[in-house]
């Protein structure tokens, strides 16, 4: 018996149809919108500053050079010290590891705990917890500088950490509180009958299939905490001040001659973490979203 295949009647849609077009347009324009800014930092970062005093600052260098980078890592003066961006690197990420382990180890329990482990009062305290999220840092910000004062921790890494810690977790726990409720019930059942307790059903049965949403986490913590400025330049002290408040102190220099190069490369260097991490894990992050992390 002979199988005949069936085409699809009708005609043939268009290639280039005008929606479509209009689509593509759209998409070509947001692209060079957000692309040539990087762009103009990448090739002037790359000139020397005679080349940059010309004027063009969409032309392609004409003599590349990797000079400012190396001044902008090592040996830029960010205040009363020349050496560059390594140090505050190295203070981000000694705020930036824990920061991230601590508040996504506390959220997803918390969150876990919310959506399979309801107790009395929990709706309530979830509602305090998400109105929490939505009330101004700023508001917060004289308050916590008692509190840390009073703790003995003002001006230090534990502070920076603990300030870190606090304003991820309403997000963080509405994240994981909505994937969790998102996976089949069937599954925390079955293990609550073998005789699993909390926590096995926790770490042997949920969070294996969490990967998604654990990225993420992940991926908005870095991006938060790596980016921070105010908190860094209250919290962090002097000693510990992250990247971002040497690149400001790098771009905003008022002495000697203003190297548009080096401040190209600064800002390059200070925004690489969070676009590595955003690369390297981008496809976790659309499919936690997809898979319940903005479910209600």
């Amino acid at each position: 018996m002979s199988v005949t295949s069936v085409e699809p009647s009708g005609a043939r849609p268009r290639r280039l149809s005008p929606s479509r077009f209009m689509i593509y347009a759209g998409l070509f324009v947001a692209a060079v919108y957000y692309l040539l800014p990087l762009y103009v930092m990448v090739v002037t970062s790359l000139k020397g500053m005679p080349e940059i005093r010309l004027g063009n600052i969409f032309s392609p260098p004409m003599e590349i050079t990797f000079q400012p980078w190396v001044t902008a890592w090592d040996s830029a003066c960010t205040g009363l010290y020349c050496e560059g961006l390594k140090v505050g690197f190295w203070n981000s990420m000694k705020i930036l590891i824990p920061s991230v382990i601590v508040s996504i180890a506390i959220a997803s329990v918390n969150g876990y705990a919310l959506s399979n482990w309801k107790f009395k009062g929990s709706e309530v305290f979830f509602t305090i917890l998400i109105i929490g999220s939505f009330i101004p840092y700023q508001v917060m910000l004289y308050p916590l500088v008692i509190i840390m004062r009073e703790l003995g921790i003002f001006g230090t890494l534990t502070a920076i950490i603990v300030v870190h810690t606090i304003f991820g977790m309403p997000i963080l726990t509405l994240l994981f509180r909505n994937y969790f409720a998102a996976l089949p019930v069937e599954l925390f059942k079955a293990a609550r009958v073998d005789g699993a307790g909390f926590w096995q059903i926790f770490l042997q049965v949920l969070a294996p299939m969490s990967l998604p949403i654990f990225v993420v986490a992940v991926i908005l913590q870095v991006t938060g905490i790596w980016n921070d400025f105010l908190f860094g330049v209250i919290f962090a002290g002097t000693e510990n001040y992250p990247m971002t408040v040497q690149l400001n102190n790098i771009v905003n220099a008022t002495q000697g001659v203003k190297e548009y190069n080096v401040n190209m490369a600064a800002t390059i260097l200070t925004g690489a973490v969070p676009l590595i991490i955003y690369f390297l894990s981008g496809r976790y992050f659309v499919r936690g979203i997809a898979a319940g992390a903005v479910k209600g």
